[in-house]
């Protein structure tokens, strides 16, 4: 695969002039696919969604198209969109630049969602700490709604109404769980429910809802527009479609790069200019850091759901991170677990109690104070977390350690005696040595 296999959709308008405005997004053929959409059944959409085969863009990659027919049949009361825009994990980095540069992708996403499902009133929670990115969607839905294209009156027969509602959480990574954000939306404190009853059954307010991830909900009006053909053509059997694959980390050019699903690891790195200068690539993660970590034996695994799977990992939200051969992996592993010790909302003791006692070990085998035993600690700590805690926090805690050993158990038993910081100085592995100079 080439640089000219990119598929530059979602991120097609990003170098524009003025990319955000509704102006230029129309020109470009923006709320074509609103209008298509209008004039269609809603189940037609549904069903249409569902032909395209995309998969939900937030991580998990269930079927969306699927999850919008699990609501039951109307019964007269409200139903509800809600965009989970609550992007928290390291190294995710997607949907906030796609609301920057492009919210009405999402916007149209919105209204089209909200309409194949019934529903009249959506939520696009956001992460509350972007406060740049909520201003921009505030401005996003004041432009549609002063075009006519959300509001009242819609529709050929103007009789459907759509109001937008965008909320700024406290920022908690919880909150990206959707029972988590449901609670939150709700003005309770942001913790997962117990579930079932799930969303679609019994989600905001007690009625039907449909949680989808920002990425997910923006390429629907392409599905409209292009039809569903034309979104199958790209990717893999399976996993249909085009994608943000997020780069950061040691290649020369991070950024965002859209492709389709599919690419490999090693084209990716080709096109952002291979690893910095003298240096060879160690390991990377194909989703973040709740992904277990793959390394170079992995570069032309497929990056799609299945194949990723395969190979032990989890495609996840396409957050590739690369390190080279400076890293430590204890100190990587280290401070994702202080991360997901420090956003555990300690509802469950698995998560609360084992993300503090894997913290604990973590900074041992760091400062070259480890154990005899902590290697067989923490794969303990770890199994006694994945599976057994109230929400996926927990399982996403136990993936860097298990996978770190996994596949540098070395550098964790060298942490019994010598600290990190000696067997791999953390000024070589910086990116910027100063400020403007890399």
């Amino acid at each position: 695969m080439s640089q000219t296999q990119l598929t530059p959709i979602l991120s097609d308008i990003w170098d524009a002039e003025r990319s955000w405005s509704l102006d230029t997004y129309r020109s470009r053929g923006g709320y074509r696919a609103l209008a298509t959409a209008m004039d269609m059944a809603p189940g037609d959409v549904v069903e249409a969604v569902k032909g395209s085969g995309l998969r939900g863009r937030g991580g998990a990659g269930f079927p969306t198209g699927l999850k919008w027919s699990f609501l039951p049949a109307p019964d007269g009361g409200p139903r509800y969109l809600v965009v989970n825009a609550d992007e928290s994990e390291p190294g995710a980095c997607k949907d906030v630049p796609l609301m920057m540069a492009n919210p009405h992708a999402l916007i149209e996403g919105v209204a089209i969602t909200s309409y194949a499902i019934g529903g009249n009133h959506a939520f696009i929670y956001l992460r509350g700490e972007v406060v740049h990115v909520y201003r921009r969607l505030l401005a996003a839905v004041r432009e549609a709604r002063e075009a006519g294209l959300i509001g009242t009156n819609l529709g050929p027969n103007g009789d459907y109404s759509l109001e937008i509602t965008v909320h700024a959480g406290a920022g908690a990574y919880i909150c990206g769980e959707e029972t988590a954000l449901l609670d939150s939306l709700e003005g309770r404190r942001g913790q997962p429910r117990l579930k079932p009853p799930f969303p679609a059954v019994a989600g905001l307010y007690a009625r039907p809802t449909v949680v989808n991830n920002v990425e997910s909900i923006a390429s629907v009006p392409g599905i409209l527009r292009g039809g569903t053909d034309w979104f199958t053509s790209m990717g893999t059997e399976k996993s249909a479609g085009h994608g943000l694959f997020s780069l950061s980390g040691h290649v020369a050019r991070p950024g965002q790069y859209e492709a389709p699903l599919g690419i490999t690891m090693r084209e990716l790195i080709d096109m952002a200019g291979g690893i910095r200068a003298g240096h060879r690539l160690k390991f990377w993660t194909p989703g973040g850091s709740s992904s277990p970590i793959l390394t170079e034996e992995h570069l032309d695994v497929p990056l799609d759901y299945e194949s990723v799977g395969a190979a032990g990992s989890m495609l996840g939200t396409r957050s590739l991170m690369v390190f080279d051969e400076t890293v430590s992996v204890v100190r990587v592993v280290s401070r994702w677990t202080d991360f997901y010790q420090h956003e555990s909302c300690g509802k469950c003791t698995p998560c609360r109690e084992g993300t503090y006692w894997m913290k604990q070990v973590m900074h041992r085998l760091e400062a070259g104070k480890g154990l005899p035993t902590d290697i067989d600690l923490l794969l303990d700590v770890s199994a006694n977390i994945a599976g057994r805690s109230f929400c996926a926090l927990g399982d996403a805690s136990a993936v860097p350690i298990q996978s770190g050993i996994k596949h540098f158990r070395s550098e964790f038993e060298a942490g019994t005696h010598t600290p990190a910081r000696e067997l791999f100085p953390y000024e070589a592995s910086a990116v910027f040595s100063e400020v403007g100079a890399r």
